[in-house]
């Protein structure tokens, strides 16, 4: 190995193999069908969830991985999110479909990730947060005031789904993708909010998530009523969050214990010779030069990927972004909102 892949391998190696061992820190609670837990990761899936904290996303790759699909496992994200250091660069490397949150440019990014899909060599999951934000409680008064206005059920744990996404990917995969996984990602409201940077200190969370499969030939032919049976599934998922935080009961399917697979040792194992053999030889080459040169441009190195990694990630925490401008209720839409 040559010494300046050495350089750069075992800092990198580093955040990896520690972040693998964060996510250790996330438990999950899997409540499914027996039919649907002995299909997942046998088949390609399109996932839809409610967009709950600000590493739903992560939560994503460990169900993913501890049902053996984590390298087909993609999302249909924001582009900014491919600008964090390490994990946003490795869902480049893996082909996640970007969005600019900008419709006329999305929709033929939409229609070419979709294209790419036809012919993946083996089983993927592909998700996709139809709400197109993170929950939060000025986001879900908007929701809220909007859906007053027009009639439609008022939400209480999640925000009204944008369904132009979801049109296009059930228009465009309907043909080889045979199921929707519907998922509904819930946290107890005596656990802190979900966020990066409390898994980094070292906070554990439980997360309970509940799958529905439906299949993709069951959903209706027209674009409006696809639409619609989003819309419906959401008043479902809302009705069965505010079930879950009032009473402590969450859905009503089999729980599955989950583990962890074999896989997984294979590549602690796999990255702790690598990072074993790559400190060995820094450490001969070290011998050659001046030990400090090597210790200080490693440790720069890392420390320079850590800040800007911990910087994007509060940045980019829910509570950190800008509010939307609420506004002013009529008294009859407040009667709604309270009813």
């Amino acid at each position: 190995m040559a010494i300046p892949a050495v350089i750069v391998v075992v800092p990198v190696g580093v955040i990896f193999f520690l972040s693998g061992l964060i996510v250790n820190f996330i438990q999950i609670e899997l409540y499914t069908d027996t039919g649907t837990f002995q299909l997942m990761g046998k088949e390609h899936a399109l996932l839809i969830c409610n967009h709950r904290s600000d590493i739903d996303w992560l939560v994503g790759w460990v169900l993913a991985q501890r049902s053996s699909c984590l390298g087909s496992a993609l999302t249909i994200i924001k582009s900014s999110a491919k600008l964090l250091p390490i994990i946003g660069w490795s869902m480049w490397f893996s082909d996640y479909v970007f969005l600019e949150r900008n419709w006329a440019k999305d929709e033929e990014t939409l229609k070419s990730g979709f294209k790419q899909l036809e012919d993946f060599p083996m089983p993927f999951w592909l998700a996709l947060f139809v709400e197109g934000t993170r929950f939060t409680q000025a986001k879900l008064e908007l929701a809220q005031t909007y859906a007053a206005s027009k009639g439609l059920p008022v939400p209480r744990n999640v925000l009204i789904p944008r369904t132009k996404g979801f049109v296009s990917a059930v228009y465009h995969m309907r043909s080889f993708v045979p199921a929707i996984y519907d998922c509904t990602l819930a946290v107890s409201r005596t656990q802190p909010s979900l966020t990066m940077l409390r898994m980094f200190r070292g906070q554990t969370f439980v997360i309970n998530i509940q799958i529905k499969r439906h299949l993709m030939q069951e959903l209706p032919e027209t674009f409006d009523g696809i639409s619609q049976w989003c819309k419906d599934v959401f008043v479902t998922k809302d009705a069965m969050l505010e079930k879950y935080y009032t009473t402590d009961a969450f859905g009503e399917l089999e729980y599955h214990d989950i583990g962890r697979p074999k896989r997984s040792l294979i590549v602690v194992i796999c990255w702790s010779c690598l990072l074993l053999f790559g400190i060995i030889k820094l450490f001969q080459w070290s011998s050659v030069l001046a030990s400090w040169e090597v210790i200080v441009f490693a440790a720069t190195f890392l420390v320079i990927v850590t800040i800007v990694m911990q910087i994007l990630i509060y940045s980019s925490e829910s509570k950190h972004s800008t509010p939307p401008k609420v506004s002013q209720i009529s008294d009859s839409t407040r009667e709604k909102l309270l009813g």
